[in-house]
């Protein structure tokens, strides 16, 4: 196993902000795996909140190259394994090495993941479209020159109930509220019945990552599905989770790839939990992993590629599904 990478700086279209700040650059660390000639690639943006510095992801990968490179790949279920005790505290960089392992299966076997899982990629649901925190004048005009079948609110601040009051008077389109854990819970309560009266979905983390108490009376008194976000990061922490929400975002760079991202959409049908599946404004790599995983969502939210300036593998919201095996999409990695 050959290992490559890059570091990129891909620009936003407009200045992203949520509740916890705002970023105009995606930096994100592209790796390629090669195995016997086969290329794979994965992505790793760098968040600032959960404190994964591409230069320390580099560094990572300088100092155990040895044990990448020596590994004797057969399936990406037991390479993620390898992955997960080699890399423990960096999980970032292990979606991203996991990503390239099955964009190789994929290729070996000659098919794009989905196909594999046997998914059928006509039920993949549309993305959403996020509208970032900005001036009221600047986020109608985002919605105006955007249509969209269905939109993402980022909310936190204050004025927020007021700035999608008037917002849904420039679209009919539903609406997905993000508030980041941005908000009180006695906010919550108040701002969730206003919502709830404006064609919203969903509310997506609306309390602190750790407001266990003010998550259970939010689960239970909610009349719209409250999903975890920050509150639900690691397979271990679905457990605790399912107790507290509607349902999970899942987020492959957060959880560490693919391989757990599936065992977590498995638990989460069991315990009749909504499924949907996150971006962190990763580019077309991470999002074309995303991609093969959506059939199996009752929603998506992989619009990266959408907000960054960059050629974007989307008609519209719906996402164009390739015959190329792997991730089923192919990135000039040079």
């Amino acid at each position: 196993m050959n290992i490559r990478y890059k570091k990129y700086n891909f620009r936003f279209k407009d200045p992203f902000t949520i509740s916890k700040g705002t970023k105009s650059i995606q930096e994100s660390l592209i790796i390629e795996l090669e195995y016997f000639g086969i290329k794979g690639l994965g992505e790793a943006p760098y968040i600032s909140y959960y404190n994964n510095p591409v230069d320390e992801m580099i560094s990572l990968i300088e100092k155990k190259r040895i044990f990448l490179e020596k590994f004797s790949f057969s399936d990406p279920e037991r390479y993620w394994h390898y992955l997960h005790h080699l890399f423990h505290d960096s999980p970032f960089l292990v979606c991203a090495l996991d990503m390239a392992g099955w964009d190789i299966y994929g290729k070996i076997k000659r098919k794009p993941l989905a196909e594999i899982w046997n998914l059928d990629i006509s039920t993949a649901p549309q993305t959403d479209f996020t509208i970032g925190i900005d001036s009221m004048e600047k986020m109608t005009k985002k919605i105006s020159d955007n249509p969209w079948p269905v939109y993402k609110i980022k909310m936190g601040f204050t004025g927020d109930i007021e700035v999608v009051k008037e917002l849904r008077n420039f679209t009919n389109s539903p609406f997905r509220i993000d508030v980041n854990g941005g908000w009180t819970l006695d906010e919550a309560m108040r701002k969730i019945e206003i919502l709830n009266k404006l064609n919203v979905q969903f509310i997506e983390q609306p309390l602190a990552t750790h407001d266990w108490e003010g998550h259970k009376v939010l689960f239970n008194n909610s009349p719209l599905p409250v999903i975890a976000d920050e509150s639900c990061v690691s397979e271990e922490d679905l457990v605790k989770c399912i107790d507290y929400f509607h349902g999970i975002n899942i987020k492959l760079t957060k959880c560490s790839g693919i391989t757990p991202a599936r065992r977590m959409i498995d638990k989460l049908r069991e315990a009749g939990k909504l499924v949907m599946l996150g971006c962190m404004n990763e580019g077309v790599v991470g999002t074309s992993a995303i991609a093969q995983l959506a059939p199996l969502a009752d929603f998506v939210d992989m619009d990266g590629p959408l907000l960054l300036d960059m050629d974007s593998p989307f008609s519209n919201a719906t996402y164009n599904y390739t015959e190329t095996a792997g991730l089923g999409y192919n990135f000039n990695f040079d």
